[in-house]
C-alpha cells in the first residue's frame, strides 16, 4: 500500500528564542527538519514525503539543503495560517489509496518500531495515534482549587498520527474549529474512533532551548 507522511514544519521559533525558525535549528550540526525526514525515509525509502512549510522559509530551507547536501527525496507545500491548513495543504498531494502519516517536523527523534506499528494498525484499523504513558502526578484546576486524578486515565500524545488517506482527506473537508488541537481531533469529530499504539519517550517535541540540549544529548553530542 503506498505510504506518504506529511512533515509540518510551520514554527517561527518564538518560544525558542531564536530568529531561526526551530525547524532549522542544528542538533548534531544538522538542521532539525532533516533529522525528521531521514527518520522516515530510512524506515520506508519509497515513501512519498511531503514537507509543509510557509512560503517566506522555502529558500531558506533550499539553501540549507544544497549547502548540506541533503539528498533525501520530498516535496514541499506550502504552509497554511494554521496547523489545520498547513495538513490540508500537503493532503493535496496526497493520493486517495494508501496511507498517510502527518508528522511534526520537530520530532526527529521518532523510532522507527513506533512508525511502523502506526502504519502497520492504521492499515488495520484506520486511524492511530502513538501514546506514552504519564510518569508524574497528575492535577486538574477547579474553581475551588485543584484535585489529583488517576494518571491511569490519560496518555500523552505524539506523531506520527497515521490513517487511510481517504479518511484523512474526507476529516480535513470539514470547516476548520478551534478544537481541532491534532489530526487526532480532526477525525474524531467525524464519529471515527482512534487507535493507539505505544510511542518512545525519546520522541520529544523540540520546542524550548532545554529541548535542544535534550536533542543534543540524545545525538550523544556534547552541550
Amino acid at each position: 500500500m503506498k505510504k506518504y507522511a506529511i512533515i509540518v514544519a510551520g514554527g517561527k521559533g518564538l518560544r525558542m528564542g531564536t530568529e531561526v525558525p526551530k525547524q532549522f535549528l542544528p542538533i548534531g550540526g544538522k538542521p532539525v527538519l532533516m533529522r525528521t525526514l531521514e527518520a522516515f525515509h530510512a524506515y520506508d525509502a519509497a515513501m512519498d514525503l511531503i514537507v509543509v512549510l510557509p512560503v517566506d522559509q522555502q529558500a531558506y530551507w533550499d539553501g540549507l539543503c544544497h549547502d548540506q547536501g541533503f539528498a533525501v527525496p520530498h516535496r514541499v507545500a506550502d504552509g497554511g495560517a494554521t496547523r489545520f491548513h498547513s495538513v490540508r495543504n500537503g493532503l493535496a498531494l496526497v493520493g486517495d489509496d494508501g496511507l498517510v502519516a502527518v508528522h511534526d517536523g520537530v520530532r526527529p527523534f521518532v523510532a522507527r518500531e513506533v512508525i511502523e506499528a502506526c502504519f502497520r494498525e492504521a492499515d488495520l484499523r484506520g486511524a492511530v495515534v502513538p501514546v506514552t504513558d504519564v510518569v508524574e502526578t497528575v492535577r486538574r484546576v477547579t474553581p475551588e482549587g485543584s484535585v489529583t486524578v488517576n494518571r491511569a486515565d490519560y496518555k500523552l500524545v505524539q506523531t506520527p498520527q497515521v490513517f487511510r488517506t481517504a479518511l484523512l482527506k474526507r476529516a480535513y473537508r470539514q470547516p476548520y474549529s478551534e478544537r481541532f488541537t491534532d489530526d487526532a481531533s480532526v477525525v474524531e469529530a467525524m464519529g471515527v474512533s482512534v487507535a493507539l499504539v505505544p510511542g518512545n519517550r525519546e520522541n520529544i517535541k523540540i520546542t524550548t532551548p532545554f529541548d535542544i540540549r535534550v536533542a543534543e544529548a540524545l545525538t550523544g553530542c556534547s552541550i
